[in-house]
C-alpha cells in the first residue's frame, strides 16, 4: 500500500475509529492519543496491509493491541504515593474478633493474583483497575459472557488461596 493509498483510507476512516478508542479509554484526549499512536504504527507497518482486506478491521485490531501494549506499560511503571495504611482493605461496617486475619496487603493480593492462570489473571486485573465487563471484552477481543466467567472464576480462585494461605473464611459474616 502507498502512502497515499494509506493516507486516503486513513482520512476516510479516522472518525469512525474514535468511538472505539474513547471505549476503550472513556477519555476523548486518550482516544485521541490512542488513535495518534494507531495511526503511526499503522503507517509503520502499511506494506503488512494485504489488497483487498478490510481496512478498518485492520486499523482497530491494531487500535485494540495499541491499547493493551499502552495500558501494560503503564501498569508496569505505575508507583503511588499514598501512604501504606491505604494499602489495606478494611470494611467498616463488619467487626470481627481478629481483625489481623481480614486485612491483607495490596502486596499480599498482588502475589496471590500472580498465582492465577493467565485466562484468569488478564481480565480479572483489568477488571480490579475498574475497566467495565464491555470494554475488557472489546480489549482482549473476547465475548462478554466469556469475560464475565473468567471474572467469577478468578474471584472464587483468589478466594480460595486467601482461605489456604491465611486460614480465614472469606464467607463469614
Amino acid at each position: 500500500m502507498s502512502t497515499i493509498e494509506f493516507n486516503c483510507h486513513f482520512e476516510n476512516l479516522q472518525h469512525k475509529l474514535l468511538p472505539f478508542a474513547y471505549r476503550l479509554t472513556n477519555n476523548l484526549e486518550d482516544a485521541k492519543d490512542l488513535i495518534q499512536e494507531t495511526a503511526m504504527r499503522a503507517f509503520n507497518n502499511k506494506e503488512k496491509f494485504e489488497a483487498g482486506t478490510n481496512f478498518r478491521a485492520w486499523m482497530t485490531t491494531i487500535m485494540r493491541n495499541t491499547f493493551i501494549n499502552i495500558y501494560r506499560k503503564k501498569k508496569n511503571r505505575a508507583t503511588t504515593s499514598e501512604p501504606a495504611d491505604s494499602y489495606v482493605f478494611v470494611n467498616e461496617n463488619h467487626a470481627c474478633d481478629n481483625a489481623a486475619h481480614s486485612n491483607i496487603t495490596m502486596t499480599e493480593l498482588h502475589s496471590i493474583m500472580n498465582g492465577l492462570d493467565n485466562i484468569y489473571r488478564k481480565p480479572f486485573l483489568l477488571f480490579f483497575e475498574g475497566y467495565k465487563y464491555e470494554e475488557i471484552a472489546q480489549a482482549m477481543d473476547l465475548p462478554i459472557g466469556t469475560v464475565k466467567s473468567r471474572i467469577f472464576f478468578a474471584r472464587q480462585k483468589l478466594m480460595e488461596s486467601i482461605q489456604f494461605h491465611y486460614a480465614y473464611d472469606t464467607t463469614a459474616n
